[in-house]
C-alpha cells in the first residue's frame, strides 16, 4: 500500500492508491482512468524539460539552404534556414506532425510525408518554398518515403493497403504528373534508388527487420531480377555507383557488424569498402561523382564521421564534432558541402556544416534547452553487467545530482523498444527529467537482442530464447543491488512498445523486487498482437518473434505471454496508449488493463484518442509525463 506523501513532497495525494476506486475524466484528447489531479507544481516541473527543441535536417535546397524540421509549437513542422544562424522561416502548418521531407533534384520543391493521428497511414504532399501543398497520394493508402530520379523527373514510392500484406512499387512522371504501378509484390518492398537513365529500378524486399534480398527492375519490360547476393544478410542504403554496374551498400553479409559494401551488379560479388571494424557502419553519403565518401561508425553508441576518397581511400581532413549520436549525414549537390546532424545527452540536435575543401566546421542551428542549464544536466555513464550465462550486457545510467554522500536514490530501469533498436547517449529529456525531479537514478541497458552490437547479439532472444532478455533485467537488478548508491527496494521498470512487453514481462517474472512499473503500448498477448497488427508488418513480427499458427510456437507465445502471467503482477501498474496505434493496437492494453483490474491490482491507464505508436503532439507528452511523475513519486514514497 502506498503511504500519503508529506507536504514537503513534489505530489501529494489525499488516499492511499489501493483505496482509490477507478474514477474516469477527460483531458484533451485523453481519457484517464484512475489517474488523480496533476498537481500544478508538477505541471511547472515538466514544462522545464517539455520546452526543449530539436533541429533536424532533412535535405539540402538547391539554393545553398536548408530543409529542416522543428517544434515551435505542438507538433514538428519544416522549416527553412537560409544560412548558419539564420532565423527558421516556417513551411508547413499543420496539427499533424511532418515525419520526412526530401527535395526534389534540381528544383525548390520538396515531397513530405505525414499522417492522421499517428495512425501511420502516410500520405505524401509536394510543395515549394512558397504556396499550397498539393497531395499526391490516395486516401487510405499507407506510402512510404520517396526516391527520386537524379534529373527530379522521376519519382518512386512503395504503397499498401488497408488490410492486405500486398504492396505496390508506383511511379509518378512529375513534370507530367502521369502516375503508374511499376510492380506488385505480395511482402514487402522498398525503392532504393534509381539508374541515371531512369531505366532500372533498385529495390529491397525484406521478409524480417535483419533480412533484405537485393532486385533490380527494369522499368521498360517490368520484370524483376534478384541480384545473387547469396548468404542471407541485411542490405541498407543501397545506391548505384557511377556508371551503373556496381552498387554500395551497408551489410553485416559474412560478418558481425554492418559495413560498406561495393556490389557487383552482375556477379554479385562483394568488397568491403570499410577496414575490419569492431562496430557498425549506422550511416553513409556520397557526392554525386561518387568520388568522396563520408561514414559514420556507431562506436558504444556514440558516432564517429569518417571522410575519405572513395577510390584510393585516403582519409580527408575530418570533422571535430562533439561527442554524441548521428542524426543526419548528407552532402550538398556539388559536393562541397556535408551537413551532419548530431543530438547528445546536453543538446536536444543541432545541424553543422562540413566544407570538405576548406576543412572548415560551422555550426548552422542553435536550439534551445527551454529553462534548463546545460551545465546541471546529467551525463550518462556507460556502464556492463553480466547476466545469468555471462553474457556482459551494456547500459547507460543517469545520475541525479546533489545527491549527499550516502543516500541511496530510487531506481527508473528503462528498457527501448524495437527490439531491433539500441539505446544511444542522445538527447534525452524523459532521463534528465527523471533524475532531476525524482532524484532517481535512470538505468537504460541494452538488453540481448539490442541492434549495435553485432548480428549475433541481435539475435540472442529469438524464438524461443525471447525471456532470455526479460532475464538479462533480472541480472541488472542483481547489480542494481550491489550499488552503494542505489535503492534496491525502490525500482521501477519502464517501457514502450516491445520495451512495454519487457515491461509487464519483468513485472511477472521479479514483481516481488520492484515497486511498480510503467508500460506504454505494449504487447500484452503474442498471439493477439500478432493477430491484430496492421496485415502490411504482420509477417515482418512473425519472422522476429515467430509464427503463432505453427502450434508449437503458439505454445511458446502462449506460455510467455504477461495476459497469462497476469497473477504474478503484485505492483501497481501505470498503462498508456494511442487509440490509433497499427503497430500495438487498443486492444492489447485495454486486456491488461482489464485483466489486471480484475485480479485486483490497482492500474492507472491513458488513453491519447489522437495518436498512435508514440505520442507526437505536445500537449499529449506533457501531460504524459505529468502521469508518470504522479505514479513514480507515489510509487517511490510508498512505504
Amino acid at each position: 500500500m502506498f503511504r500519503i506523501a508529506t507536504a514537503a513532497a513534489l505530489i501529494a495525494l489525499s488516499t492511499p492508491l489501493i483505496a482509490q476506486t477507478v474514477s474516469t475524466r477527460q483531458v484533451g484528447t485523453a481519457t484517464l482512468q484512475g489517474v488523480p489531479e496533476i498537481p500544478p507544481e508538477v505541471s511547472e516541473a515538466v514544462q522545464r524539460y517539455q520546452n526543449s527543441r530539436s533541429a533536424s535536417f532533412e535535405d539540402w535546397l538547391p539554393d545553398g539552404s536548408m530543409l529542416i524540421s522543428t517544434r515551435f509549437g505542438a507538433t514538428a513542422q519544416l522549416h527553412r534556414v537560409a544560412a548558419p544562424g539564420a532565423a527558421r522561416t516556417q513551411l508547413t502548418f499543420a496539427a499533424e506532425p511532418v515525419s520526412s521531407a526530401k527535395v526534389i533534384p534540381g528544383t525548390d520543391r520538396f515531397v513530405f510525408s505525414r499522417d492522421t493521428g499517428g495512425d501511420e497511414w502516410f500520405q505524401l504532399y509536394a510543395r515549394g518554398v512558397t504556396g499550397a501543398a498539393a497531395q499526391l497520394t490516395e486516401p487510405g493508402s499507407r506510402n512510404g518515403g520517396p526516391t527520386f530520379s537524379k534529373d527530379g523527373s522521376l519519382m518512386v514510392w512503395p504503397r499498401s493497403t488497408k488490410g492486405s500484406a500486398a504492396y505496390s512499387l508506383l511511379g509518378l512522371d512529375l513534370p507530367s504528373g502521369q502516375p503508374g504501378t511499376l510492380l506488385e509484390s505480395e511482402g514487402a518492398i522498398d525503392p532504393a534508388d534509381i539508374s541515371a537513365d531512369k531505366s532500372r529500378i533498385v529495390f529491397l524486399r525484406s521478409p524480417s527487420n535483419t533480412v533484405d534480398r537485393i532486385f533490380e527492375l527494369d522499368v521498360a519490360s517490368g520484370k524483376a531480377r534478384e541480384i545473387p547476393t547469396g548468404t542471407p544478410a541485411s542490405y541498407r542504403d543501397v545506391r548505384y555507383l557511377p556508371g551503373g554496374q556496381r552498387l554500395i551498400a551497408i551489410s553485416n553479409r559474412g560478418a558481425d557488424t554492418q559495413q560498406l559494401v561495393e556490389i557487383d551488379l552482375a556477379s554479385g560479388r562483394q568488397m568491403v569498402l570499410t577496414p575490419n571494424l569492431k562496430w557498425d557502419v549506422e550511416s553513409y553519403d556520397l557526392t554525386s561523382d561518387g568520388r568522396v565518401l563520408a561514414y559514420s561508425v556507431n562506436e558504444d553508441g556514440f558516432s564517429r564521421v569518417v571522410v575519405q576518397d572513395r577510390i584510393t581511400r585516403r582519409a580527408l581532413p575530418q570533422p571535430s564534432l562533439p561527442k554524441g549520436v548521428l542524426t543526419a549525414l548528407k552532402f550538398d549537390l556539388a559536393g562541397k558541402r556535408l551537413a551532419i546532424g548530431l543530438s547528445s545527452a546536453t543538446s536536444a540536435g543541432d545541424v553543422w556544416n562540413w566544407d570538405v575543401d576548406g576543412a572548415q566546421l560551422t555550426r548552422w542551428t542553435t536550439s534551445e534547452l527551454g529553462d534548463l542549464d546545460p551545465a546541471t544536466l546529467a551525463e550518462p555513464e556507460l556502464i556492463r553487467f553480466k547476466s545469468f550465462d555471462g553474457l556482459s550486457v551494456p547500459a547507460f545510467v543517469y545520475r541525479p545530482r546533489g545527491i549527499a554522500p550516502g543516500t541511496r536514490t530510487p531506481v527508473i530501469v528503462d528498457i527501448h523498444g524495437g527490439p531491433e533498436a539500441q539505446t544511444r547517449p542522445s538527447w534525452n529529456y524523459g532521463a534528465q527529467y527523471f533524475a532531476d525531479t525524482l532524484k532517481a537514478t535512470v538505468i537504460l541497458p541494452n538488453v540481448r537482442g539490442s541492434d549495435g552490437y553485432g548480428k549475433r547479439y541481435l539475435s540472442l532472444d529469438n524464438g524461443v530464447r525471447r525471456e532470455d532478455s526479460v532475464k538479462d533485467i533480472g541480472a541488472l537488478l542483481d547489480w542494481i543491488a550491489a550499488q552503494p548508491d542505489l535503492d534496491a527496494k525502490k525500482v521501477a521498470v519502464y517501457g514502450q512498445s516491445y520495451g512495454g512487453y519487457m515491461s509487464l514481462a519483468v513485472m511477472t517474472h521479479y514483481s516481488t523486487r520492484l515497486v511498480g512499473g510503467v508500460e506504454r503500448y505494449g504487447i500484452s498477448n503474442w498471439v493477439s498482437f500478432l493477430q491484430n497488427t496492421e496485415a502490411y508488418r504482420r509477417d515482418n513480427r512473425r519472422a522476429e518473434y515467430g509464427d503463432e499458427r505453427d502450434p508449437k510456437i503458439r505454445a511458446v507465445l502462449e506460455r510467455i505471454s504477461p495476459m497469462n502471467n497476469v497473477g504474478k503482477i503484485t505492483k501497481p501498474m501505470l498503462v498508456m496508449q494511442g487509440a490509433n496505434d497499427p503497430r500495438v493496437p487498443q486492444s492489447e492494453s485495454d486486456q491488461i488493463v482489464a485483466k489486471l483490474r480484475a485480479n485486483g491490482n490497482e492500474v492507472w491507464y491513458v488513453l491519447f484518442a489522437d495518436e498512435g505508436h508514440g505520442f507526437q503532439k505536445k500537449p499529449n507528452n506533457d501531460l504524459r509525463r505529468e502521469v508518470e511523475t504522479v505514479f513514480l513519486r507515489r510509487l517511490f514514497d510508498a512505504k
